[in-house]
């Protein structure tokens, strides 16, 4: 237990001073003229958008561990180990819970919205596309609807959709410690040791399927990579692309309206469909894991878009598509030809980004 809470302690103390100081100042270097996009800002301290720390203390004593950020008032960040698991809160602007579980992983953002539940999804991730899709999976994913054809992109056509994130937000560590913590499948007990997650558990499940989809091999035609720390994610598509000029996108939901949980109809506003540079594209994909991971891969021909979303009750999306030139290699039962009933290669194949899914392209 007191290993657990010293790492526990550490990965704290390290997402909000150190790494904290030094991501903002990583990224202005390496992409001067790409602003970060929303599902990156999310992953990092508060302390890089410019919120004043003196300081951060770090008890341990029988009630936890207690991180205090230098705040007046003693706003600080309580995190609790008893029965139920792990419970996190940050006191202040937001009052962020997090509990870990029998049911997987709870993050509660307070008055921004509901817990976020972390599960093992039926099937494989339907952003590798090696896997075929279960009959649960076709039935019962939500991604089902964020696959569409290219010839529906157009102003005025309506989709059914529900932008909500994949993953708990998890936060970015820095690369040097990414690098300290074993991402192997072969690792896992020790890895589930290290942040205390009961074998049997559905977090220990999601994990291990993280790992085993990171070590499957690529694709013929495909690079992949999954990232453990924001640098990595940015040097492996910079490399992918050939260049340093890139810029990163990703869909944001600019005005909420009514339950962001519920699917809704929205339209394609009049305002139209704007391209993204290039042909070729680097998809990072956020997976489930106790520190931000990304699934990122190049799959040959594809092309970006980014478009105003409108929903039927007023919710209004800046949304992220990609579509995919060529599939004639993936899997035959992939779950974005069983959902649109065409074959492999016969079409180019479309897909939302998901709210903290980030796609990586040439700057125009």
């Amino acid at each position: 237990m007191k290993h657990f809470l010293s790492v526990l302690a550490l990965i704290l103390i390290t997402t909000t001073s150190t790494h904290a100081s030094t991501t903002q100042v990583y990224w202005h270097k390496m992409l001067p003229n790409s602003p970060m996009p929303r599902a990156i800002m999310d992953l990092i301290s508060s302390d890089e958008l410019g919120e004043e720390k003196t300081g951060t203390a770090v008890n341990v004593g029988k009630g936890g561990v207690v991180v205090n950020t230098g705040k007046s008032g003693g706003s600080g960040t309580n995190v609790n180990v008893g029965h139920g698991g792990v419970g996190v809160n940050v006191k202040g602007k937001g009052n962020t819970q997090v509990g870990v579980g029998k049911g997987g992983v709870n993050v509660n953002t307070g008055p921004k919205g509901k817990p976020v539940v972390v599960k093992v999804h039926p099937g494989g991730s339907p952003f590798d596309y090696n896997y075929a899709a279960t009959e649960t999976q076709v039935h019962d994913d939500p991604h089902v609807a964020l696959f569409f054809l290219e010839k529906d992109l157009s102003p005025g056509s309506k989709f059914d959709l529900q932008f909500t994130k994949t993953t708990s937000g998890s936060p970015f560590l820095s690369r040097s410690q990414a690098n300290t913590i074993p991402f192997s499948s072969n690792k896992l007990p020790g890895i589930l040791t290290r942040f205390q997650v009961e074998p049997n558990s559905i977090t220990a499940e999601t994990m291990k399927k993280t790992l085993v989809e990171c070590e499957e091999p690529a694709m013929d035609g495909e690079s992949k990579f999954c990232a453990t720390s924001l640098e990595s994610m940015v040097e492996f598509s910079m490399m992918s692309l050939g260049t340093r000029d890139v810029q990163a996108s990703s869909t944001t939901v600019k005005e909420k309206s009514g339950d962001v949980e519920v699917k809704k109809t929205f339209s394609v506003a009049p305002a139209g469909v704007r391209a993204l540079g290039g042909e070729k594209l680097v998809a990072c994909h956020a997976q489930p894991y106790p520190y931000a991971v990304f699934f990122c891969h190049a799959t040959g021909k594809s092309k970006a878009y980014k478009m105003a979303l409108e929903g039927n009750d007023g919710m209004k999306v800046e949304a992220v598509a990609v579509c995919h030139l060529d599939t004639a290699k993936w899997n035959s039962k992939h779950l974005a030809f069983q959902v649109l009933k065409v074959k492999p290669g016969s079409v180019p194949v479309c897909h939302f980004l998901p709210e903290d899914h980030v796609v990586w392209s040439v700057s125009k």
